[in-house]
Protein backbone atom coordinates (compact mmCIF):
# COMPACT_ATOMS: atom_id res chain seq x y z
CA UNK A 1 0.00 0.00 0.00
CA UNK A 2 1.79 3.13 -1.26
CA UNK A 3 0.83 6.65 -0.24
CA UNK A 4 1.37 9.40 -2.78
CA UNK A 5 2.36 12.95 -1.96
CA UNK A 6 -0.98 13.92 -3.48
CA UNK A 7 -2.78 11.98 -0.72
CA UNK A 8 -1.50 14.42 1.87
CA UNK A 9 -3.71 17.15 0.45
CA UNK A 10 -6.63 15.26 2.09
CA UNK A 11 -5.10 16.11 5.44
CA UNK A 12 -3.38 19.47 5.08
CA UNK A 13 -4.33 21.01 1.73
CA UNK A 14 -1.85 22.13 -0.92
CA UNK A 15 1.84 22.08 -0.05
CA UNK A 16 4.33 24.95 -0.23
CA UNK A 17 5.61 25.98 -2.67
CA UNK A 18 2.34 25.92 -4.56
CA UNK A 19 2.09 24.59 -8.09
CA UNK A 20 4.69 21.82 -7.69
CA UNK A 21 4.28 19.01 -10.17
CA UNK A 22 5.57 15.98 -8.28
CA UNK A 23 2.53 15.19 -6.15
CA UNK A 24 1.84 11.93 -7.99
CA UNK A 25 5.13 10.52 -6.73
CA UNK A 26 5.21 7.98 -3.85
CA UNK A 27 5.54 9.51 -0.41
CA UNK A 28 8.79 7.65 0.26
CA UNK A 29 10.01 6.34 3.60
CA UNK A 30 8.97 8.53 6.50
CA UNK A 31 11.92 9.59 8.63
CA UNK A 32 12.13 11.60 11.84
CA UNK A 33 15.93 11.38 12.03
CA UNK A 34 18.17 13.01 9.41
CA UNK A 35 20.96 10.56 10.30
CA UNK A 36 18.86 7.78 8.74
CA UNK A 37 17.40 9.88 5.92
CA UNK A 38 17.93 8.84 2.28
CA UNK A 39 17.19 10.55 -1.01
CA UNK A 40 13.44 10.61 -1.72
CA UNK A 41 12.39 10.21 1.94
CA UNK A 42 9.70 12.28 3.65
CA UNK A 43 11.03 14.20 6.66
CA UNK A 44 9.01 14.95 9.80
CA UNK A 45 10.85 17.16 12.31
CA UNK A 46 9.68 16.54 15.87
CA UNK A 47 10.15 18.64 18.98
CA UNK A 48 11.48 17.15 22.19
CA UNK A 49 12.42 18.47 25.60
CA UNK A 50 16.03 18.98 24.52
CA UNK A 51 15.86 19.25 20.73
CA UNK A 52 13.86 20.62 17.81
CA UNK A 53 13.99 18.65 14.58
CA UNK A 54 13.24 21.79 12.59
CA UNK A 55 16.87 22.76 13.10
CA UNK A 56 17.74 19.97 10.66
CA UNK A 57 15.47 21.04 7.79
CA UNK A 58 18.42 22.29 5.75
CA UNK A 59 20.30 19.04 6.33
CA UNK A 60 17.23 17.01 5.32
CA UNK A 61 16.92 19.00 2.11
CA UNK A 62 20.62 18.59 1.36
CA UNK A 63 20.35 14.83 1.88
CA UNK A 64 17.65 14.64 -0.75
CA UNK A 65 14.39 14.56 1.20
CA UNK A 66 11.67 15.26 -1.35
CA UNK A 67 9.20 16.84 1.12
CA UNK A 68 8.56 17.56 4.79
CA UNK A 69 6.11 18.66 7.44
CA UNK A 70 6.76 21.96 9.21
CA UNK A 71 5.21 23.23 12.42
CA UNK A 72 3.31 26.53 12.17
CA UNK A 73 5.54 28.06 14.83
CA UNK A 74 8.78 27.08 13.06
CA UNK A 75 11.43 29.81 13.48
CA UNK A 76 14.03 28.09 11.27
CA UNK A 77 14.44 29.18 7.62
CA UNK A 78 12.97 26.64 5.19
CA UNK A 79 15.24 25.92 2.20
CA UNK A 80 14.02 27.41 -1.08
CA UNK A 81 12.16 24.84 -3.17
CA UNK A 82 11.70 22.38 -0.27
CA UNK A 83 8.12 21.08 -0.67
CA UNK A 84 6.40 21.15 2.72
CA UNK A 85 3.06 21.21 4.48
CA UNK A 86 2.53 23.61 7.37
CA UNK A 87 0.70 21.96 10.28
CA UNK A 88 -0.22 23.01 13.79
CA UNK A 89 1.93 20.35 15.46
CA UNK A 90 4.17 17.90 13.61
CA UNK A 91 3.72 15.06 16.13
CA UNK A 92 -0.06 15.08 15.76
CA UNK A 93 0.25 15.42 11.98
CA UNK A 94 2.67 12.46 12.02
CA UNK A 95 -0.02 10.38 13.73
CA UNK A 96 -2.65 11.65 11.28
CA UNK A 97 -0.44 10.46 8.44
CA UNK A 98 -0.11 7.04 10.08
CA UNK A 99 -3.90 6.89 10.45
CA UNK A 100 -4.38 7.72 6.77
CA UNK A 101 -2.12 4.79 5.86
CA UNK A 102 -3.77 2.51 8.43
CA UNK A 103 -7.27 3.13 6.98
CA UNK A 104 -6.10 1.67 3.66
CA UNK A 105 -5.04 -1.61 5.29
CA UNK A 106 -7.62 -4.35 5.71
CA UNK A 107 -5.94 -6.92 7.98
CA UNK A 108 -7.00 -7.22 11.64
CA UNK A 109 -5.30 -4.81 14.03
CA UNK A 110 -4.56 -5.95 17.60
CA UNK A 111 -3.42 -3.43 20.21
CA UNK A 112 -1.81 -4.47 23.51
CA UNK A 113 -1.17 -2.52 26.68
CA UNK A 114 -0.75 -3.24 30.38
CA UNK A 115 1.49 -2.53 33.34
CA UNK A 116 3.33 -5.84 33.04
CA UNK A 117 3.74 -8.39 30.28
CA UNK A 118 2.65 -6.37 27.27
CA UNK A 119 5.80 -7.10 25.25
CA UNK A 120 5.67 -10.81 26.05
CA UNK A 121 1.98 -10.93 25.14
CA UNK A 122 2.69 -8.96 21.97
CA UNK A 123 5.26 -11.53 20.89
CA UNK A 124 2.91 -14.42 21.66
CA UNK A 125 0.14 -12.82 19.58
CA UNK A 126 2.60 -12.08 16.79
CA UNK A 127 3.61 -15.77 16.80
CA UNK A 128 -0.07 -16.76 16.64
CA UNK A 129 -0.62 -14.73 13.45
CA UNK A 130 2.70 -15.78 11.93
CA UNK A 131 1.25 -19.26 11.51
CA UNK A 132 -0.68 -17.67 8.60
CA UNK A 133 1.98 -15.40 7.10
CA UNK A 134 3.92 -12.15 7.65
CA UNK A 135 2.84 -9.87 10.49
CA UNK A 136 3.26 -6.14 11.04
CA UNK A 137 4.36 -5.78 14.65
CA UNK A 138 5.94 -3.34 17.07
CA UNK A 139 9.65 -3.94 17.57
CA UNK A 140 11.71 -3.25 20.67
CA UNK A 141 10.31 -0.30 22.59
CA UNK A 142 8.52 1.31 19.61
CA UNK A 143 5.34 1.60 21.66
CA UNK A 144 5.00 5.36 22.08
CA UNK A 145 3.86 8.52 20.26
CA UNK A 146 6.69 8.15 17.76
CA UNK A 147 7.24 4.38 17.57
CA UNK A 148 3.60 3.43 16.90
CA UNK A 149 3.10 5.65 13.82
CA UNK A 150 6.51 4.58 12.47
CA UNK A 151 5.35 0.97 12.79
CA UNK A 152 1.96 1.63 11.19
CA UNK A 153 3.59 3.28 8.16
CA UNK A 154 5.46 0.02 7.45
CA UNK A 155 2.20 -1.88 6.90
CA UNK A 156 1.45 -3.37 3.48
CA UNK A 157 -1.19 -5.54 1.85
CA UNK A 158 0.80 -8.78 2.32
CA UNK A 159 0.62 -8.55 6.10
CA UNK A 160 -1.87 -10.96 7.64
CA UNK A 161 -2.30 -8.92 10.82
CA UNK A 162 -0.92 -5.97 12.76
CA UNK A 163 0.12 -6.35 16.41
CA UNK A 164 0.77 -2.99 18.04
CA UNK A 165 2.09 -2.47 21.57
CA UNK A 166 1.05 0.73 23.38
CA UNK A 167 2.97 2.12 26.31
CA UNK A 168 2.46 5.40 28.09
CA UNK A 169 4.12 8.06 30.22
CA UNK A 170 0.91 9.80 31.23
CA UNK A 171 -2.79 10.20 30.62
CA UNK A 172 -3.80 10.80 27.01
CA UNK A 173 -0.93 9.03 25.25
CA UNK A 174 -2.67 5.68 24.72
CA UNK A 175 -5.79 7.56 23.58
CA UNK A 176 -3.68 9.18 20.84
CA UNK A 177 -2.18 5.82 19.89
CA UNK A 178 -5.62 4.22 19.75
CA UNK A 179 -6.83 7.03 17.51
CA UNK A 180 -4.10 6.50 14.90
CA UNK A 181 -4.26 2.69 15.13
CA UNK A 182 -8.04 2.11 15.24
CA UNK A 183 -7.65 -1.45 16.54
CA UNK A 184 -10.12 -4.27 16.02
CA UNK A 185 -9.02 -6.10 19.17
CA UNK A 186 -7.58 -4.60 22.35
CA UNK A 187 -5.70 -6.58 25.01
CA UNK A 188 -5.09 -5.18 28.52
CA UNK A 189 -2.73 -7.55 30.32
CA UNK A 190 -3.21 -6.01 33.79
CA UNK A 191 -3.23 -2.86 35.89
CA UNK A 192 -0.25 -2.65 38.22
CA UNK A 193 2.03 -0.12 39.89
CA UNK A 194 4.45 0.52 37.02
CA UNK A 195 4.75 4.31 36.45
CA UNK A 196 2.68 5.08 39.54
CA UNK A 197 5.22 7.79 40.31
CA UNK A 198 4.16 9.50 37.08
CA UNK A 199 0.40 8.97 37.33
CA UNK A 200 -0.06 9.14 41.10
CA UNK A 201 -2.65 6.39 41.65
CA UNK A 202 -3.62 2.97 40.33
CA UNK A 203 -6.96 4.49 39.38
CA UNK A 204 -5.15 6.84 36.99
CA UNK A 205 -3.12 3.94 35.64
CA UNK A 206 -6.31 1.98 34.98
CA UNK A 207 -7.84 5.00 33.23
CA UNK A 208 -4.73 5.34 31.05
CA UNK A 209 -4.77 1.66 30.08
CA UNK A 210 -8.47 1.74 29.19
CA UNK A 211 -7.78 4.60 26.77
CA UNK A 212 -6.89 1.80 24.35
CA UNK A 213 -10.62 1.54 23.64
CA UNK A 214 -10.90 5.21 22.54
CA UNK A 215 -10.95 4.32 18.82
CA UNK A 216 -11.55 0.60 19.07
CA UNK A 217 -13.78 -0.86 16.37
CA UNK A 218 -17.32 -0.79 17.86
CA UNK A 219 -17.71 -4.40 16.70
CA UNK A 220 -14.39 -5.37 18.25
CA UNK A 221 -13.48 -6.92 21.60
CA UNK A 222 -11.34 -6.22 24.65
CA UNK A 223 -9.44 -9.16 26.16
CA UNK A 224 -8.66 -8.85 29.88
CA UNK A 225 -7.68 -11.07 32.81
CA UNK A 226 -10.69 -12.05 34.86
CA UNK A 227 -11.10 -10.92 38.46
CA UNK A 228 -9.66 -7.39 38.71
CA UNK A 229 -12.29 -5.06 40.24
CA UNK A 230 -10.41 -1.87 39.34
CA UNK A 231 -9.93 -2.87 35.72
CA UNK A 232 -13.53 -4.03 35.41
CA UNK A 233 -15.02 -0.83 36.83
CA UNK A 234 -12.74 1.47 34.83
CA UNK A 235 -13.29 -0.42 31.59
CA UNK A 236 -17.06 -0.35 32.03
CA UNK A 237 -16.93 3.46 31.86
CA UNK A 238 -14.77 3.53 28.73
CA UNK A 239 -16.15 0.63 26.67
CA UNK A 240 -19.69 -0.63 26.10
CA UNK A 241 -18.81 -3.37 23.62
CA UNK A 242 -17.80 -7.01 23.98
CA UNK A 243 -15.31 -8.06 26.67
CA UNK A 244 -13.56 -11.44 26.67
CA UNK A 245 -12.26 -12.52 30.09
CA UNK A 246 -9.61 -15.18 30.65
CA UNK A 247 -8.80 -16.99 33.90
CA UNK A 248 -6.22 -19.52 34.97
CA UNK A 249 -6.33 -22.59 37.16
CA UNK A 250 -3.07 -23.99 38.48
CA UNK A 251 -2.50 -27.57 39.56
CA UNK A 252 -0.12 -28.46 42.37
CA UNK A 253 0.00 -32.19 42.96
CA UNK A 254 -3.62 -33.36 43.24
CA UNK A 255 -4.96 -29.99 44.34
CA UNK A 256 -6.39 -27.47 41.88
CA UNK A 257 -6.25 -23.87 43.03
CA UNK A 258 -8.17 -21.14 41.25
CA UNK A 259 -6.36 -17.83 40.88
CA UNK A 260 -8.49 -15.17 42.61
CA UNK A 261 -10.55 -18.06 44.02
CA UNK A 262 -12.24 -15.74 46.51
CA UNK A 263 -13.76 -13.91 43.56
CA UNK A 264 -15.13 -16.89 41.68
CA UNK A 265 -18.50 -16.45 43.35
CA UNK A 266 -18.51 -12.66 43.05
CA UNK A 267 -20.55 -10.45 40.75
CA UNK A 268 -17.99 -10.70 37.94
CA UNK A 269 -19.25 -12.25 34.71
CA UNK A 270 -18.01 -15.81 34.22
CA UNK A 271 -14.65 -16.11 32.39
CA UNK A 272 -14.94 -16.88 28.68
CA UNK A 273 -11.74 -18.92 28.67
CA UNK A 274 -10.53 -20.91 31.69
CA UNK A 275 -7.16 -22.55 31.20
CA UNK A 276 -5.70 -25.17 33.50
CA UNK A 277 -1.94 -24.98 33.84
CA UNK A 278 0.45 -27.66 35.07
CA UNK A 279 3.67 -25.78 35.71
CA UNK A 280 5.59 -28.96 36.53
CA UNK A 281 5.02 -30.16 32.95
CA UNK A 282 4.86 -26.71 31.35
CA UNK A 283 1.45 -27.49 29.85
CA UNK A 284 -1.84 -25.63 29.49
CA UNK A 285 -5.20 -27.33 29.02
CA UNK A 286 -7.99 -25.32 27.43
CA UNK A 287 -11.33 -26.79 26.41
CA UNK A 288 -9.83 -30.24 25.93
CA UNK A 289 -6.79 -29.04 23.95
CA UNK A 290 -3.29 -29.40 25.40
CA UNK A 291 -0.67 -26.75 24.64
CA UNK A 292 3.00 -26.63 25.48
CA UNK A 293 3.63 -23.27 27.14
CA UNK A 294 5.97 -21.20 24.96
CA UNK A 295 7.45 -19.61 28.10
CA UNK A 296 7.68 -20.89 31.66
CA UNK A 297 5.82 -19.36 34.59
CA UNK A 298 2.23 -18.83 35.65
CA UNK A 299 2.25 -15.20 34.52
CA UNK A 300 3.36 -16.27 31.05
CA UNK A 301 0.64 -18.92 30.98
CA UNK A 302 -1.94 -16.17 31.50
CA UNK A 303 -0.36 -14.13 28.71
CA UNK A 304 -0.53 -17.16 26.44
CA UNK A 305 -4.19 -17.64 27.34
CA UNK A 306 -4.86 -14.09 26.13
CA UNK A 307 -3.10 -14.91 22.86
CA UNK A 308 -5.31 -17.97 22.45
CA UNK A 309 -8.39 -15.81 23.03
CA UNK A 310 -7.23 -13.50 20.22
CA UNK A 311 -6.65 -16.53 17.98
CA UNK A 312 -10.18 -17.75 18.68
CA UNK A 313 -11.65 -14.34 17.79
CA UNK A 314 -9.71 -14.36 14.49
CA UNK A 315 -10.67 -17.97 13.63
CA UNK A 316 -7.09 -19.25 13.85
CA UNK A 317 -7.07 -22.97 14.55
CA UNK A 318 -5.64 -23.87 17.94
CA UNK A 319 -4.12 -26.97 16.33
CA UNK A 320 -1.49 -24.65 14.82
CA UNK A 321 -0.55 -23.30 18.23
CA UNK A 322 0.25 -26.44 20.21
CA UNK A 323 4.00 -25.65 20.12
CA UNK A 324 4.36 -21.93 19.49
CA UNK A 325 7.75 -20.37 18.79
CA UNK A 326 8.01 -17.02 20.59
CA UNK A 327 10.97 -14.67 20.08
CA UNK A 328 11.58 -12.18 22.88
CA UNK A 329 13.76 -9.06 22.96
CA UNK A 330 16.85 -9.05 25.15
CA UNK A 331 16.16 -8.59 28.84
CA UNK A 332 12.65 -10.07 28.89
CA UNK A 333 11.80 -13.61 30.02
CA UNK A 334 15.02 -15.07 28.59
CA UNK A 335 16.46 -18.29 29.98
CA UNK A 336 20.22 -18.46 29.49
CA UNK A 337 22.75 -21.16 30.41
CA UNK A 338 26.08 -19.79 31.56
CA UNK A 339 28.86 -21.79 33.16
CA UNK A 340 26.50 -24.64 34.06
CA UNK A 341 24.06 -22.20 35.67
CA UNK A 342 20.56 -21.16 34.63
CA UNK A 343 20.26 -17.38 34.38
CA UNK A 344 16.87 -15.68 34.00
CA UNK A 345 17.49 -12.46 32.10
CA UNK A 346 14.86 -9.92 33.19
CA UNK A 347 17.21 -6.95 33.01
CA UNK A 348 15.10 -4.70 30.79
CA UNK A 349 12.87 -3.24 33.50
CA UNK A 350 11.15 -3.91 36.81
CA UNK A 351 7.86 -3.17 38.51
CA UNK A 352 6.60 -4.74 41.75
CA UNK A 353 4.21 -7.13 40.00
CA UNK A 354 6.86 -8.20 37.51
CA UNK A 355 9.40 -8.83 40.28
CA UNK A 356 6.94 -11.00 42.21
CA UNK A 357 6.11 -13.04 39.09
CA UNK A 358 9.80 -13.49 38.26
CA UNK A 359 10.54 -14.71 41.80
CA UNK A 360 7.77 -17.30 41.50
CA UNK A 361 9.33 -18.48 38.25
CA UNK A 362 12.83 -18.65 39.77
CA UNK A 363 11.60 -20.93 42.54
CA UNK A 364 10.22 -23.42 39.98
CA UNK A 365 13.80 -24.42 39.11
CA UNK A 366 15.57 -27.12 41.13
CA UNK A 367 18.86 -26.22 42.76
CA UNK A 368 20.08 -23.18 44.66
CA UNK A 369 18.35 -19.84 43.99
CA UNK A 370 20.06 -16.44 43.75
CA UNK A 371 18.49 -13.09 42.97
CA UNK A 372 19.96 -9.73 41.97
CA UNK A 373 17.40 -6.95 42.49
CA UNK A 374 17.99 -3.50 41.07
CA UNK A 375 15.94 -0.61 42.45
CA UNK A 376 12.40 -0.30 41.08
CA UNK A 377 12.04 3.26 39.81
CA UNK A 378 9.16 5.62 38.96
CA UNK A 379 7.13 4.49 41.97
CA UNK A 380 6.81 7.94 43.54
CA UNK A 381 5.73 8.19 47.16
CA UNK A 382 4.82 4.49 47.15
CA UNK A 383 8.37 3.40 46.42
CA UNK A 384 9.26 2.41 49.99
CA UNK A 385 6.07 0.45 50.64
CA UNK A 386 6.41 -1.39 47.34
CA UNK A 387 10.07 -2.24 47.96
CA UNK A 388 9.02 -3.44 51.41
CA UNK A 389 6.47 -5.71 49.72
CA UNK A 390 9.29 -7.31 47.74
CA UNK A 391 11.37 -7.70 50.90
CA UNK A 392 8.51 -9.53 52.60
CA UNK A 393 8.07 -11.81 49.58
CA UNK A 394 11.75 -12.70 49.67
CA UNK A 395 11.36 -13.57 53.32
CA UNK A 396 8.62 -16.07 52.45
CA UNK A 397 10.65 -18.08 49.94
CA UNK A 398 13.85 -20.07 50.23
CA UNK A 399 16.42 -17.92 48.49
CA UNK A 400 20.03 -18.94 48.98
CA UNK A 401 21.46 -15.57 48.01
CA UNK A 402 20.38 -12.00 47.38
CA UNK A 403 22.22 -8.97 46.01
CA UNK A 404 20.37 -5.66 46.16
CA UNK A 405 21.69 -2.84 43.97
CA UNK A 406 20.15 0.23 45.57
CA UNK A 407 20.88 3.43 47.48
CA UNK A 408 19.03 5.71 49.87
CA UNK A 409 15.78 4.79 51.57
CA UNK A 410 15.09 1.88 49.20
CA UNK A 411 18.36 0.30 50.29
CA UNK A 412 17.38 0.71 53.94
CA UNK A 413 14.04 -0.99 53.31
CA UNK A 414 15.71 -3.97 51.64
CA UNK A 415 17.76 -4.52 54.80
CA UNK A 416 14.52 -5.79 56.30
CA UNK A 417 14.88 -9.00 54.30
CA UNK A 418 14.78 -12.12 56.45
CA UNK A 419 18.27 -12.68 57.91
CA UNK A 420 18.01 -16.42 57.24
CA UNK A 421 19.32 -15.90 53.69
CA UNK A 422 22.77 -17.48 53.61
CA UNK A 423 24.31 -14.98 51.23
CA UNK A 424 23.24 -11.33 51.32
CA UNK A 425 24.82 -8.16 49.99
CA UNK A 426 23.56 -4.61 49.69
CA UNK A 427 25.66 -2.74 47.11
CA UNK A 428 25.48 0.50 45.16
CA UNK A 429 27.14 -0.49 41.88
CA UNK A 430 27.36 -3.33 39.37
CA UNK A 431 31.02 -4.14 40.10
CA UNK A 432 30.25 -4.95 43.74
CA UNK A 433 27.31 -7.11 42.69
CA UNK A 434 29.55 -9.00 40.26
CA UNK A 435 32.21 -9.66 42.89
CA UNK A 436 29.66 -11.15 45.28
CA UNK A 437 28.11 -13.40 42.63
CA UNK A 438 31.46 -14.73 41.48
CA UNK A 439 32.26 -15.68 45.08
CA UNK A 440 28.90 -17.41 45.65
CA UNK A 441 27.81 -19.11 42.44
CA UNK A 442 28.62 -22.62 41.22
CA UNK A 443 27.35 -24.92 38.45
CA UNK A 444 23.75 -26.02 38.95
CA UNK A 445 22.66 -22.74 40.52
CA UNK A 446 19.79 -20.57 39.30
CA UNK A 447 20.14 -16.79 39.08
CA UNK A 448 17.50 -14.13 38.44
CA UNK A 449 18.55 -10.64 37.31
CA UNK A 450 15.81 -8.00 37.50
CA UNK A 451 15.88 -4.24 37.93
CA UNK A 452 14.74 -0.99 36.41
CA UNK A 453 16.34 0.03 33.15
CA UNK A 454 18.47 2.80 34.64
CA UNK A 455 20.15 0.37 37.06
CA UNK A 456 21.89 -1.29 34.10
CA UNK A 457 21.84 -4.94 35.14
CA UNK A 458 22.48 -5.93 31.51
CA UNK A 459 26.11 -4.92 32.07
CA UNK A 460 26.26 -7.37 34.99
CA UNK A 461 24.95 -10.10 32.71
CA UNK A 462 27.59 -9.23 30.10
CA UNK A 463 30.34 -9.57 32.70
CA UNK A 464 29.04 -12.96 33.80
CA UNK A 465 28.87 -14.15 30.20
CA UNK A 466 32.43 -12.97 29.59
CA UNK A 467 33.69 -14.79 32.68
CA UNK A 468 31.84 -18.08 32.30
CA UNK A 469 31.40 -18.23 28.52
Amino acid sequence: MVLLLHDLTELWGEPHPLGCRILEQPLGKVSTDTRELLKGDFFIPLKGERFDGHEFLAEAFARGAQAALVSADCKVPIPDGFIHWVVEETLIAFQELALLHRTRLTMPFVAITGSVGKTTTREMIRAVFETSGPVLSSEGNYNNDIGVPLTLLKGHSQHKAAVIEMGMRGLGEIERLSKCTQPDIAVITNVGNAHIGLLGTKENIATAKCEITASLNPEGIVVIPWGDPLLESTLSKAWKGKIVRVALESKTGDTTVNDNSDLFLSAFPEPDFIGRVDLSKNLLELRGDIFELPLRGKHNALNFLMALAVASECDISWSLLKMLNVRLPTGRSRELHIGGMTVLDETYNASPEAVLAALDLLMEYSGRHFFVLGSMLELGDQSLSLHRRIAHKIGEISLNGLVVVATGDEAAVMREVDSSIEYFALVNDISQAYENLVAWLRPGDNLLLKGSRKVGLESLLARLQKRYG
